[in-house]
């Protein structure tokens, strides 16, 4: 299989890894944004593909939610999921997969061990806080919330999602195990 082909089905795989994860019920809070295991396929994809492939997974999954296809948490899809509470989350997903895969590409993992703690690190700065720090931005502007406010709703997520990052972790753990040669943000 060839570099581009190998590249198309990474990113497809992924992409539809994102819309597995949406088959998971979500947990709706009262601030419009509900909590999802899909930041998690933000994590994996930027840590598994590295940054400009998580980048091109997350962004053919937005537009096939801009489509119409009911692929986020709860059945969600269509353009007016982008003006709601949860539109900076969703902005934040590809930036933060592109994030979480730059973060990896820098990180060391020549073992295994090393692997899933760089996973870890950079899980926690682009699928947490870069994802965060866009879904701020979106409440602030969609909810006409204050910034102090924002970040107060924001925080309701940081517990999950730390779950998360250690699971991303632990699959790239696995991953490491299984295939050695498998580049890791790159």
């Amino acid at each position: 299989m060839n570099t581009s082909t190998l590249s198309i089905a990474l990113v497809s795989l992924f992409a539809a890894l994102m819309a597995v994860f949406g088959l998971i019920p979500k947990i709706d809070l009262p601030l419009g944004v509900p909590i999802t295991l899909q930041t998690l396929g933000v994590m994996l994809a930027g840590c598994m593909l590295g940054p400009k492939r998580a980048l091109q997974a997350l962004l053919l999954f937005l537009a096939a939610v801009a489509l119409g296809l009911p692929l986020l948490s709860g059945g969600r899809g269509g353009l007016g999921v982008f003006f709601s509470p949860a539109s900076g989350y969703l902005i934040g997903w590809p930036v933060g997969a592109f994030v979480t895969g730059w973060v990896m590409a820098l990180l060391p993992k020549p073992t295994p061990r090393s692997a899933a703690i760089s996973a870890f690190l950079a899980s926690a700065v682009g699928g947490l806080l870069v994802v965060h720090v866009c879904g701020v931005v979106g409440l602030m502007n969609i909810a006409n919330l204050t910034w102090q406010q924002a970040i107060l709703a924001s925080l309701v997520f940081v517990p999950g999602d730390l779950i998360k990052c250690a699971v991303c972790a632990t699959v790239v753990h696995t991953v490491a195990r299984g295939l050695p040669d498998w580049r890791f943000g790159n």
